[in-house]
C-alpha cells in the first residue's frame, strides 16, 4: 500500500507538502502541487479519508454549553440546536455549566481540544465581562441569550430591557405599586431585566424598594425561599415579578402554599411561557420568548460561520411577546 512518504519521495518534496496538497491548503507552489498530484497518480495513491478527516478537518459535532438544562428555556433551545444540527448530519454535545464560570472555562477548553466544529454558548456574567480573553481565533462560536463584551462573535438574544419594561409596566398600569422582583444573579440577562424593571418604575414616578428586589441563583428553590421571605414582610408586596422560568416555579409554589388568592390578594407575572403557566388556575401572565427560534437561529448562524469564517459577525435580536392572562387580575 502506497504511503504519504512514498508519494513525497516520488515527487521530491517533504511529507508536509504532500499533506498540505491532500488537505487543499494554500501556500503550496503550483509546480509542487502538480508534482505531488502526478506522483499520486503514478503510484495509484489512495488517501485514508478517515484518518485525513481526523487530522485536518473539524468534527461533525457542535458543542452546546447552557447554564441549566432543567430550565425550560434551555430545554427548548437545546431541542432546536439538535434538530437543525441533525438535519445537517451533525451531532450535538451538551454541557451544563450550572452558572459556574470555572466549569464554563473547563468546557470551552475541552471542546476546543476535541476540535468541535463550533460552539453555542450561554455564559455567566463573569465570563461575559472578560470574554475576549477566552475566545479562540479560529473557533466558530455563537452566544445566545446573553451579551458578551470585547469579543467579535455572533449573538442571538431578545431585548431583555424592553421586555422587562413591558412586563413591569403592565403591572403598574393596572394599579400595582408595591412590586417585588426576583432576578438571576449569574447572568447579564438578569442585570438587563433588572434595568428594564427599574426603568418602568421610574417612568411611572415609583421608587424601587431595595427590600423588594432580589438577585438570587436562577433556580426553583431560590425562587421558593425568596418568595416566602417576601410574603413574611410586615408590608408584603402587591405583586411578584420573576425573571425566568425556574424562579417562577419556585415563587408560584410559595404563593400556593401561603394560601394567598391570585390575583385577588397578590398578582404574579414572569418571563418564560413554560408548560404549566397556561394550565394553572389562574393562568399566568408571561413574557413569551421565542426559545425554539433562538436555538434554530443560533445553529444556522454557527453553520454559516463554519462555512465562511471571515464573514462579518451578526447580532440578531428576536421579538418577545407579552401574553396577558388572569394572574394579575386582567385579561386581554
Amino acid at each position: 500500500m502506497t504511503s504519504v512518504k512514498k508519494v513525497a519521495e516520488e515527487a521530491g518534496v517533504s511529507t508536509a507538502t504532500v499533506s498540505r496538497v491532500l488537505s487543499d491548503k494554500p501556500h503550496v507552489r503550483p509546480e509542487l502541487r502538480q508534482r505531488v498530484l502526478a506522483a499520486m497518480q503514478d503510484l495509484d495513491y489512495r488517501p485514508n479519508l478517515v484518518a485525513r478527516s481526523l487530522r485536518v478537518q473539524k468534527s461533525s459535532i457542535i458543542g452546546l454549553i447552557v447554564s441549566d438544562i432543567r430550565n425550560p428555556f434551555f430545554t427548548s433551545v437545546s431541542r432546536a440546536v439538535e434538530d437543525v444540527a441533525h438535519a445537517e448530519g451533525m451531532s450535538t454535545f451538551l454541557c451544563n455549566s450550572d452558572e459556574n464560570p470555572d466549569k464554563e472555562v473547563l468546557y470551552l477548553k475541552q471542546m476546543h481540544g476535541e476540535n468541535v466544529a463550533g460552539i453555542i454558548f450561554s455564559p455567566t456574567h463573569q465570563i461575559a465581562d472578560t470574554f475576549s480573553e477566552l475566545v479562540v481565533a479560529d473557533q466558530p462560536m455563537v452566544i445566545i441569550d446573553r451579551r458578551v463584551h470585547n469579543a467579535n462573535v455572533d449573538n442571538v438574544l431578545i431585548d431583555n430591557v424592553e421586555s422587562a419594561y413591558r412586563l413591569a409596566e403592565h403591572l403598574i398600569t393596572h394599579g400595582y405599586r408595591r412590586i417585588a422582583a426576583l432576578f438571576g444573579i449569574a447572568s447579564t440577562t438578569g442585570r438587563e431585566r433588572h434595568k428594564g424593571f427599574v426603568q418602568a418604575l421610574h417612568d411611572h414616578a415609583l421608587e424601587p424598594d431595595p427590600e423588594l428586589i432580589s438577585y438570587v441563583n436562577a433556580r426553583e428553590e431560590d425562587g421558593y425561599q425568596t418568595t416566602l421571605k417576601l410574603l413574611a414582610l410586615p408590608d408584603r408586596p402587591e405583586a411578584i415579578f420573576t425573571s425566568n422560568g425556574l424562579l417562577a416555579t419556585g415563587a408560584f409554589r410559595a404563593l400556593r402554599e401561603s394560601g394567598l388568592a391570585i390575583p385577588d390578594e397578590i398578582a404574579f407575572v414572569t418571563f418564560d411561557d413554560t408548560p404549566w403557566t397556561g394550565l394553572v388556575e389562574p393562568p399566568v401572565t408571561v413574557v413569551q420568548q421565542p426559545t425554539y427560534e433562538i436555538g434554530k437561529t443560533a445553529t444556522e448562524l454557527l453553520l454559516e460561520r463554519i462555512q465562511d469564517p471571515s464573514r462579518p459577525t451578526r447580532q440578531i435580536v428576536l421579538q418577545s411577546t407579552l401574553v396577558v392572562r388572569h394572574s394579575c387580575g386582567v385579561h386581554e
